[in-house]
């Protein structure tokens, strides 16, 4: 089996989570014998079993590989929809649906119907399926669940001596993460946060926003890491994690950090309950006083306990994905 890696955003103009993904993905299924390369647009000569590729596709695209023989999947990221009000969500439906109606010519430019064309569509969330199901109307049995992993270091990491007197918030600096939020929170209720993480520009205005409230004392700024030693220290030493960002589909940051022995403060969001449920602590939806409940957190921090939630490694996501490459449902069973 020969699968083609793509994305449709270069990891050179937005690095984060999905670079993680792909590429710890594409190195895990090499080791277990499964034969990656990345789509190179311009060779003819390109030859492949399945075109795994990451992000919205255009269904001319996937009707090309199909005639080829490819198999089409597709991992779809549906952070900002699983999140909305439930509201926000039914009208979303009912747009869809509407616009469903309409003749297929003209439905085309619309990534929900690619979606509905490819052989195996791949999320990470019960919350992300749903939407695929009852929104787009993609068949259930071509959604895939398939978790996101840990690299080894992370999971035998366990718990530090947490003797630092600082919480930690690692993650790009971003309004998708309400960095600049969290920041005014942690001087509002006079908490240190570590923030570890680099802007996708450092001359954007929201990074200069944030650059601006870094104190050293309630702010404290350092940027990304370049081993993972180093980063699981920081994690280890930290009194406990926090994120207060809009929405996520799967924060690889929030699993590190459990990983490491913390407890977590979390957005009250569907991925977070999902994958944590009542084990964590989370920001109130509506509370005026976010500060007071991070202060109250910080204060519980010694005595809190880490989330005990089943954490993937890598190799494991390949050999779920390398099922799901073949049809096999035992893959979906795996990281149910």
């Amino acid at each position: 089996m020969k699968v083609l890696f793509n994305c449709h955003i270069p990891f050179m103009l937005a690095h984060g989570g999905m670079q993680v993904q792909i590429e710890q993905t594409k190195a895990a299924l090499a080791q277990i014998g499964v034969e990656t390369a990345f789509l190179e647009w311009w060779n003819d000569q390109q030859t492949a079993d399945v075109l795994h590729h990451f992000g919205a596709l255009p269904t001319e695209i996937v009707r090309r590989a199909q005639r080829k023989g490819w198999k089409v999947v597709v991992t779809i990221l549906l952070s900002e929809n699983c999140n909305r009000p439930w509201s926000a969500r039914l009208l979303r439906r009912l747009v869809i649906r509407l616009a469903m109606a309409v003749p297929l010519r003209q439905t085309l430019q619309f990534h929900w119907h690619s979606l509905r064309l490819c052989d195996r569509v791949v999320v990470a969330l019960d919350a992300e399926k749903r939407i695929l199901v009852r929104s787009y109307g993609v068949p259930g049995c071509i959604v895939h669940k398939v978790p996101l992993g840990l690299k080894d270091g992370f999971l035998k990491a366990g718990a530090g001596s947490r003797s630092g007197d600082y919480l930690i918030s690692h993650g790009t600096i971003a309004p998708v993460k309400n960095s600049v939020e969290l920041a005014r929170l942690a001087i509002e209720a006079q908490v240190p946060v570590l923030f570890v993480g680099k802007p996708f520009a450092s001359g954007d205005c929201y990074w200069e926003q944030f650059r601006q409230l870094v104190d050293d004392k309630y702010v404290r700024y350092e940027s990304h890491v370049a081993g993972e030693p180093e980063m699981i220290g920081l994690l280890q030493r930290a009194r406990g994690f926090v994120l207060r960002s809009r929405f996520e589909n799967w924060s690889l940051a929030a699993h590190e950090a459990a990983a490491c022995g913390l407890p977590l403060l979390l957005p009250d969001l569907p991925w977070s309950r999902e994958r944590f449920g009542s084990q964590v602590s989370y920001f109130p939806k509506k509370s005026r006083n976010q500060a007071a409940v991070l202060r109250e957190f910080y204060e519980q921090c010694p005595n809190a306990r880490p989330p005990e939630v089943q954490l993937f490694g890598w190799s494991e996501v390949a050999e779920i994905l390398r099922a799901v490459y073949g049809g096999d449902p035992e893959g979906e069973r795996a990281a149910a």
